[in-house]
C-alpha cells in the first residue's frame, strides 16, 4: 500500500464506520496520546522500566499503527498530500545534511 493509497483508505473508513473526521484539535490530542503510548512501550521494552500487568497486553506495531492512522487523518483533513510533502522533506535533508552526520564525530564508532 502506498502512502496515497493508504491516506485514501483511511478516508474511505471513516467515512463508512467514523460518521466523520474528528475536529483538528481533538485529532491533535489523540496523536499525542498514541504517541504517548508507543513512548510507554519503548521506555518498558527498551529503557529502565519495567512492565505493568496492564502493559502487556500491549503491542509496538499496532500502537505505531494508530499513530500513523491519526497523522493521515490529520493529513486528510488539512489537505495534505503526505507522498509531496515527505518528498519534499527528504530533499530538504538531504540538502542540508549531505555532510553532516558523516561528518559528526558522536556518529563515529
Amino acid at each position: 500500500m502506498t502512502i496515497e493509497q493508504a491516506q485514501q483508505t483511511i478516508d474511505h473508513w471513516i467515512k463508512q464506520y467514523g460518521v466523520r473526521y474528528y475536529n483538528e484539535l481533538t485529532n491533535m490530542a489523540i496523536l499525542t496520546e498514541e504517541v504517548g503510548e508507543v513512548a510507554r512501550i519503548m521506555a518498558r521494552t527498551y529503557g529502565e522500566q519495567s512492565f505493568k500487568a496492564s502493559d502487556e497486553q500491549k503491542n509496538l506495531a499496532d500502537e505505531l499503527a494508530d499513530v500513523l492512522f491519526v497523522l493521515m487523518c490529520i493529513a486528510n483533513q488539512t489537505g495534505i498530500d503526505l507522498t509531496d510533502a515527505l518528498t519534499k522533506n527528504l530533499e530538504k535533508k538531504t540538502n542540508r545534511d549531505a555532510k553532516r552526520h558523516a561528518e559528526n564525530i558522536k556518529l563515529k564508532n
